[in-house]
C-alpha cells in the first residue's frame, strides 16, 4: 500500500508483505499511547504515527491492545536487564518502527536495529540512528548481522512479531546460531499457537483492504520449552509470559483464565524469554 508522508523530510514510501506489518503495530501502539491513563507512554510513536499519511483503520480496523501490551512486556524485561548489564547490547530483530530504544534508553545501552533495507529506509527518515542506536539493513535471517554485535557486556536479542512469518527450519537455524555465537545471551520473542498458524497459513484478512502475510510457524505453549531445549542444549531457562499482564476488565479475566487452565493454555499467543549458559 502506498504511504505518503506529509512532512517535507519524508518522501512517499511503498511497503508490502512483512515490512508493511510495522504500520499495523504502529497503529495499535500509537492509539494506546494517545489514550488518557495509558500503560505505554510513547511520544515518539505518536509523532511518527501522526506524520504518516496512511489509512490505518481502513487497512487494519479499529485499534486493539495486543501490540502495546506486547511492547510493555518487552520493556519490563529489557529495563532490568540493562540495569544488570551496564553498556550491554540489545539487538532488536525486525525493528520496523518500534520505539523501544526511545522508551527504555538508560544513557549507556548499545542498541542494534536489524531489519530489511526497505523497512530501515522508512525508520531512518523518522527515527535517525545514533552512536548508541545503530541500524543494520539486513534480514534477521541473513546471519551476517551477528558480526556487528559487541559481546563484551552481554547481549539481549528480541524479536517482536517476526518469527511466525517464517518456516520452523528457518527459526531453528536463527535461534540456534544466536545461542552458539553469544554465550549467555538472553532471547525474547513471541509465538502463535498451531491453530492460529493453520488459520493464517495464507494470511488473514484484517479488512477488505489488507491481508496479513502468511504465518507458517505456530507452536503451542506446552511445546515451547521442550522444542527449544531440543534445539539448543545451552538453554538454561525458558519462561512464558502471558499477554494479560497489562490487560484490563473482562480481557484481563479472560487472558488469565486462558493462561491457567490446561485445556485453554494453548489457545492464546505467548511471549517467550530464554536464558542461556
Amino acid at each position: 500500500m502506498n504511504i505518503d508522508s506529509r512532512t517535507p523530510d519524508c518522501a512517499p514510501v511503498n511497503l508490502t508483505g512483512i515490512p508493511e506489518t510495522m504500520l499495523w503495530t504502529l497503529h495499535n501502539r500509537a492509539c494506546e499511547a494517545r489514550r488518557a491513563g495509558t500503560f505505554l507512554t510513547d511520544p515518539d510513536c505518536v509523532r511518527i504515527y501522526e506524520s504518516i499519511a496512511y489509512d490505518y483503520e481502513g487497512s487494519f480496523g479499529k485499534p486493539d491492545r495486543s501490540h502495546p501490551m506486547r511492547s510493555r512486556i518487552y520493556d519490563d524485561a529489557v529495563r532490568p536487564w540493562m540495569a544488570a548489564h551496564p553498556g550491554g547490547t540489545v539487538v532488536e530483530l525486525g525493528a520496523g518502527l518500534e520505539t523501544q530504544f526511545q522508551r527504555c534508553d538508560n544513557g549507556s545501552v548499545r542498541w542494534l536495529c536489524v531489519d530489511v533495507p526497505e523497512a530501515l529506509n522508512v525508520r531512518t527518515r523518522l527515527l535517525p540512528p545514533s552512536a548508541r542506536c545503530r541500524y543494520v539493513p539486513k534480514s534477521a535471517f541473513d546471519l551476517s548481522w551477528l558480526d556487528e554485535v559487541d559481546l563484551v557486556r552481554g547481549v539481549f536479542v528480541t524479536a517482536q512479531g517476526l518469527l511466525m512469518y517464517f518456516e520452523q527450519s528457518e527459526v531453528q537455524r536463527l535461534l540456534t546460531t544466536i545461542v552458539e555465537r553469544f554465550p549467555g545471551v538472553e532471547l525474547m520473542f513471541d509465538t502463535i499457537p498451531r491453530w492460529y498458524s493453520s488459520k493464517a497459513i495464507k494470511g488473514l484478512a484484517k479488512t477488505q483492504h489488507y491481508r496479513t502475510p502468511p504465518m507458517p510457524w505456530g507452536v503451542n505453549r506446552d511445546e515451547i520449552e521442550p522444542l527449544l531445549r531440543g534445539w539448543c542444549p545451552r538453554v538454561a531457562m525458558v519462561s512464558v509470559v502471558p499477554y494479560g499482564i497489562v490487560a484490563r476488565g473482562l480481557a484481563d479475566v479472560a487472558l488469565r483464565l486462558f493462561t491457567r487452565l490446561p485445556l485453554l493454555r494453548n489457545i492464546p499467543p505467548t511471549i517467550v524469554r530464554v536464558q542461556t549458559q
